[in-house]
């Protein structure tokens, strides 16, 4: 099929909801009719029609549904609900109890109801916190997805802002005794945070900015920094109106982002107050350590600290006590607070394990105090030291482990690095001459300011040139080296770099509505969504604190009656220790030694270096999801124009049937094809130019009666005549005879893997172009390699025959379907998996949009179409082959750090819990104290990150170097 280009029944088969009404039914009254709403799931794992029943009851069950459709062919579900009584949550959860997985695609008020906000969390300490605010989310009315990542300390939220907006998150995230800050809202506003430098802040300042056209609303946040959010609409105001009202008053402000330079500097704050809190433990407790461990063996100081000052009561247990005491209730209060909030919301975490074992050890060490000093007989030891040393490496732990996390996103960082610091902004009279120039911060840049772009620095932000000629270097977009030309009327792209000549750009798009915004919000949303192996951490950590802390008494009690029964020799017991504290000792080390922490991190950590790895490498991963079936993928679909091939077809040959100059020939051709969208259309009508070199943008005869026929080709009425330019079918099914001597011709066009195209001016052949697309210089190899990875290579095309089978022989690929619809792409790609093949299918048109939804992995070619990279899982930058294998290679890299993660995680438990519990004790006399166990315990969570760190060194496979190295000799060949 020679042009295949996309139409309305494709496009409506996209977006089921834009065709007509399929749910029949009768005439509803008005009131009802108000309250309907339309929604479309995707419903994955339906095989045949017998699974669309169970769906569709089961939806219909639901109070409030008036009709549901299902959908096999396309796995989709379309209800028509009243949304008064029941919500998009509850009929996705309905789908999934009926055995089937299920995501909202849209519905009726998608662009104006459901937003998409990210949230900020602060308190968070292991994956137990980050399960529950997720449910704390899941059950606000209006919330239809929520997604809270430890590891990032962020929350993604798909709300529906008719139930309820992000104030209410907020609020809820609050009340669950965390704190919370909005970095965007999903509306189609900007949020900036600015910090005050000055002494009064009054809400004159909150009424000034209010005042401003454009602004929403205004919010203070009271603390040690003095910040205003400032809500606004970027179209209207920006940034520096913002600035200018404090330069009314006495005050200064600076922008303060809520971004990744937020959440940078609340690492580092926090990073902060976890060495300030360390160093302080270590002050209080190196004196508690070597009063109990290391001055006894000193005899003179051991007479000092033995000497008795109230009955038993000595010198060291005095000392002791009053140094344990702020460590554990100053120091270590975060732990006595971290405990009350998910005690009071009904769940259990780390805090709640440290707070139980230091306050056993503490308070039995100040009993036999207490006992010492009213008795004069008492003879019992203190443990001290235990609670302050478990307090003191928790804390070093902590530190280590903040650390370790924020290298973790580094990837976001350099992204948010490739723009400028500084912009230079331009001032223009009334007529568009240049009056004046100044230099301002990049984040100040408004949308409709016009920039000044030097040579040799990078484009502050996205707009078109207005003035100036230059080259820009635009490889950190699209992966290509070469130098792309700029003049009047073109685009530029924030973050690329001019390499030569001045350009003065007006800028379109400020903030998130950037290029380069989206590109670090994918990288960001990845981050935050969650592999589907960590449910299997989410599961276990909701059992496990409960678990431990019924264990840690299980084994208190199995050694006190053990000594109670003199079960065991009085010479396992220690010098200093009576049956009690053994069995004491035993019970905590086995609560602190345990920590969920290292869990909650396994998956997460992971996940955000791989995806920061891929976007360092032009290979942006949407999620731990797309990750996980990556490495699964035993069958690749690919299609032909634009993913095998360059997708810059030319024009290699003419041959007229008709009496016609080649002039008139290509004026009729490219006024019918200036319409399509199709490469080959564009192909045609840029090589029709050639014949009209007086003007470098001809205008074309105006076409009328334009219709794009699907899969076939195109037809018009150009000066009065009628063109058709198309396929053989195209031409058949208008009755258009073709000669042996054209079929002949496109014979031969299609064995040296050339499109031939037919041109018919009223319904009489005219002529025949062949069209050749070149192949990418890295197909056949990419091809080949993955063949030598045991995976399978299908072309799926809608070229004809001919071409596919010759394009296939050429890279290799033995299995072909050729002159498919988008439909039948989807088809093919079910049918694929039906046989039990994981597939991925690798497009960038169009009409490969839905077989990238239906694929278990859609990867686009990021040269593509919005819609082709909206529609995938895994969008490759540099429109390069290889970086199929480089996926794919990362994502089985990525996903056998999580499983050695979970090693490190479980290995942890599974070996240091029946060490702590004393299993060991009766045959080595080996035993855990619980100082060590709150050591292996931090390190638990510092080597699964550091593990996740080991990822930064990933390096693409090297028989992907050496196909670069061949792909440089053939284009210097």
């Amino acid at each position: 099929m020679a042009l295949t280009s996309i139409g309305e029944e494709t496009y409506s088969a996209r977006h089921p909801l834009l065709q007509k009404n399929k749910f029949g039914g009768g005439c509803r009254s008005s009131s009802e009719e108000e309250a309907t709403s339309k929604a479309v799931f995707r419903v994955v794992g339906m095989t045949c029609s017998a699974c669309a029943g169970p769906v569709e009851e089961a939806i219909k069950r639901l109070r409030g549904i008036h009709e549901a459709v299902i959908d096999v062919l396309n796995n989709q579900a379309q209800v028509l609900f009243n949304p008064n009584f029941v919500n998009l949550e509850k009929i996705c959860e309905t789908i999934q109890d009926a055995g089937f997985e299920a995501s909202l695609i849209e519905n009726e008020a998608n662009e104006t109801s459901i937003k998409v906000c990210r949230i900020r969390i602060n308190g968070m300490t292991c994956s137990s916190c980050s399960s529950t605010i997720e449910r704390v989310l899941r059950v606000t009315n209006g919330v239809q997805r929520a997604h809270v990542s430890l590891a990032l300390e962020e929350a993604e939220v798909h709300y529906d802002r008719r139930l309820g907006d992000h104030d209410k998150l907020l609020d809820e995230i609050e009340s669950a005794g965390f704190e919370a800050l909005l970095i965007s809202t999903g509306e189609d506003l900007s949020k900036i945070d600015l910090k005050i430098v000055g002494e009064c802040v009054d809400e004159s300042i909150k009424t000034l900015l209010e005042a401003l056209p454009g602004v929403q609303s205004v919010e203070f946040h009271h603390g040690t920094d003095k910040i205003i959010s400032v809500l606004y609409k970027h179209d209207v105001t920006g940034p520096r109106s913002f600035i200018r009202v404090f330069g009314r008053t006495k005050l200064k402000a600076t922008i303060f982002s809520a971004g990744e330079e937020g959440r940078e500097s609340q690492r580092q704050v926090e990073i902060k107050k976890y060495y300030k809190s360390f160093i302080w433990s270590l002050v209080f407790t190196v004196p508690v350590f070597l009063t109990a461990m290391v001055f006894m063996y000193i005899p003179w100081i051991n007479h000092l600290l033995m000497f008795k000052v109230i009955n038993m009561l000595n010198t060291g247990e005095i000392i002791r006590c009053v140094l344990a005491t702020p460590v554990q209730f100053l120091i270590g209060w975060r732990f006595y607070y971290g405990s009350y909030k998910a005690l009071r919301r009904g769940s259990a975490n780390m805090d709640v394990l440290i707070a139980l074992g230091t306050n056993a050890a503490y308070f039995y060490s100040l009993y036999s105090v207490l006992r010492a000093a009213s008795s004069p007989g008492f003879k019992g030891e203190d443990f001290f030291e235990t609670s302050s040393m478990l307090i003191t490496f928790i804390l070093l732990g902590k530190y280590l482990e903040v650390m370790a996390k924020g290298k973790t996103s580094d990837a976001i960082s350099k992204l948010m690095k490739l723009t400028p610091d500084t912009a230079i902004l331009l001032s223009l009279d009334s007529e568009g001459q240049v009056t004046g120039e100044e230099e301002i911060d990049g984040r100040l840049i408004q949308k409709n300011d016009v920039i000044k772009i030097l040579p040799g620095v990078k484009v502050a932000s996205d707009g078109y040139v207005v003035w100036g000629k230059s080259h820009v270097d635009e490889s950190m977009m699209t992966g290509e080296a070469n130098l792309v030309a700029k003049r009047k009327g073109d685009t530029v792209i924030g973050g690329t770099l001019n390499a030569n000549g001045v350009l003065h750009v007006k800028v379109t798009r400020v903030g998130s509505e950037s290029a380069l915004a989206q590109i670090i919000r994918l990288v960001e949303s990845a981050q935050l969504a969650k592999a589907p192996v960590q449910k299997l951490a989410d599961t276990i950590s909701k059992f496990f604190v409960p678990l431990v802390i019924s264990f840690s008494l299980l084994t208190w009690l199995v050694w006190f009656f053990a000594g109670k029964l003199h079960w065991y020799s009085e010479s396992w017991i220690p010098a200093s220790m009576d049956r009690f504290e053994l069995a004491l000792q035993f019970g905590i080390s086995v609560m602190v030694v345990a920590c969920p922490c290292a869990l909650g991190l396994a998956t997460p950590t992971a996940v955000m270096v791989g995806t920061g790895v891929g976007a360092s490498q032009g290979v942006l991963i949407k999620g731990g999801q797309a990750l996980e079936r990556a490495h699964m993928v035993n069958c690749i679909v690919f299609d032909k124009t634009g993913t095998l091939t360059m997708g810059k077809p030319v024009v290699v040959k003419t041959k007229l049937l008709k009496n016609m100059t080649l002039g008139e020939f290509y004026e009729l051709v490219a006024a019918t094809e200036v319409n399509s969208e199709h490469p080959l259309a564009k192909a045609i009508v840029n090589h029709a130019k050639k014949f009209r070199d007086d003007e470098e943008n001809p205008a074309w005869p105006q076409a009328h009666e334009f219709l794009s026929i699907t899969g076939n080709g195109v037809k018009a009425t150009v000066k009065g005549r009628e063109v058709m330019v198309g396929n053989k079918n195209l031409m058949s099914q208008h009755g258009v005879y073709i000669p042996e001597d054209a079929e002949e011709m496109l014979a031969e066009a299609e064995e040296m893997a050339q499109t031939g195209i037919l041109v018919s001016v009223n319904r009489e052949l005219t002529g025949l172009l062949a069209v050749s697309d070149p192949l990418k210089p890295s197909a056949r190899a990419a091809i080949s390699i993955l063949k030598s990875m045991n995976i399978a290579s299908i072309m799926v095309t809608g070229d004809n025959w001919g071409t596919a089978n010759a394009i296939a022989r050429e890279v290799g690929i033995d299995s072909v379907m050729a002159e498919a619809k988008p439909k039948q792409k989807a088809e093919k790609v079910k049918e694929l998996q039906a046989s039990g093949h994981v597939v991925a299918m690798v497009g960038d048109g169009i009409n490969d949009a839905p077989a990238l939804v239906a694929a278990d992995v859609g990867i686009a070619i990021g040269a593509g179409t919005d819609i082709a990279i909206e529609a995938a899982d895994i969008v490759l930058m540099k429109s390069n082959l290889e970086d199929v294998i480089t996926a794919i290679d990362l994502s089985k890299k990525t996903f056998s750090r999580i499983r050695l993660n979970y090693v490190w995680a479980l290995g942890y438990n599974l070996i240091g819990i029946p060490i702590a519990a004393g299993v060991l004790f009766p045959w080595t006399h080996l035993r855990l104290p619980p100082w060590f166990a709150g050591a292996a315990m931090a390190a638990s969570s510092v080597s699964v990150v550091c593990s996740s760190l080991l990822l930064k060194n990933y390096k693409r496979p090297k028989m992907l170097d050496n196909l670069e190295i061949c792909e440089v000799l053939v284009e210097r060949v």
